[in-house]
């Protein structure tokens, strides 16, 4: 059994290679044209190797990481030109490698302790509703019970949209409506997880980002209110992030990492965008685990992230046996 098929099927396989096309097409093609006709790994390959990765968003300090890696392996083995992207392909694995991405089986719940508790936080837009929905969908599969709180009290279609998914999954919900004290729904999302017997409880938070002075205070409120329920909850802050917005989603990561302690980052929207690149910096910088990446707007196309799988779909086509 190859390592793919370990932890992929085909469709599943397909997806990411399809959702992953535009960051492909983009990034091999730059890559294909910096090696015509050079036979070995000069300075002027490099420096537009580094031009490549910068606008594929990788970001600076993680390309010139990388690119100072190459440089010492070329320096040490001499490598021939044609052998550059599998030297890049090496370096991106082992930096996500470093970087605490750790590749899951499957929808693993964060602990062991019953209820798991999730906090969700990103800003609007960026497919936090519709990322809580397909976790969601898988915990079910998996037996589950599930129970989404709707915490982003500030807008009635936050409210409305996660309840939709609830119905659309056939997971519990709760909810206090709008203009509510968020702080307070996320403690009583917990009680009804505790009381209801739930496996996990996935709690929505608002997305919006004013200045780091207000998120902190409100995102600490809810954290402080759900550990006074759970006083090791919340099991897992995960953060969403909108691949499309580039260097955006790297901002967007500073803000909530000061504001909070995110354990666990995902990539929606992938397969709309050329800059793939992006998982490789945020990682990077930030050193939280990539757990989810979105591949597509299906209910399956919210996959668990692997690092090997990831890059194999960058660099290469199906994988051998």
């Amino acid at each position: 059994m190859s390592f793919f098929s370990k932890f992929f099927n085909n469709e599943k396989k397909e997806d990411l290679d399809k959702g992953l096309e535009k960051t492909k097409t983009s990034f091999l093609g730059k890559i294909s044209k910096a090696i015509a006709g050079k036979s070995t790994v000069d300075v002027e390959v490099l420096d537009e190797l580094e031009n490549i990765l910068v606008s594929s968003d990788v970001g600076i300090d993680t390309t010139v990481k990388i690119i100072e890696r190459i440089e010492e392996r070329v320096a040490r083995d001499k490598y021939f030109a044609s052998e550059l992207q599998n030297i890049l392909r090496d370096e991106i694995v082992q930096l996500l490698a470093e970087n605490n991405t750790v590749d899951l089986e499957d929808y693993s719940l964060p602990t062991e302790e019953f209820p798991a508790i999730i906090l969700v936080v990103g800003v609007n837009g960026v497919g936090k509703t519709t990322t809580i929905g397909k976790i969601a969908h898988q915990y079910k599969k998996q037996g589950k019970k599930v129970v989404l709180g709707a915490g982003d009290t500030f807008r009635a279609a936050a409210v409305d949209q996660l309840k939709i998914w609830s119905e659309r999954v056939g997971c519990d919900f709760y909810s206090k409506g709008m203009n509510t004290d968020p702080a307070a729904v996320a403690y009583e999302t917990v009680e009804y997880a505790i009381n209801n017997k739930c496996d996990v409880a996935i709690i929505d938070t608002a997305g919006r980002l004013h200045t780091k002075i207000n998120l902190m205070k409100e995102l600490s409120k809810i954290k402080r209110s759900i550990s006074k329920k759970m006083d090791t909850a919340p099991h897992e802050v995960l953060l969403v992030l909108d691949a499309t917005t580039g260097q955006n989603a790297i901002e967007q990561a500073k803000h909530f990492t000061a504001a909070t302690e995110v354990s666990a980052l995902a990539l929606t929207k992938l397969d709309g965008t050329a800059k793939g690149g992006v998982a490789i910096g945020i990682s990077d910088q930030f050193k939280i685990p990539i757990k989810y990446i979105g591949v597509g707007e299906g209910m399956e196309q919210l996959q668990i992230f692997n690092k090997r799988a990831f890059v194999d779909s960058i660099f290469s086509g199906p994988p051998q046996e």
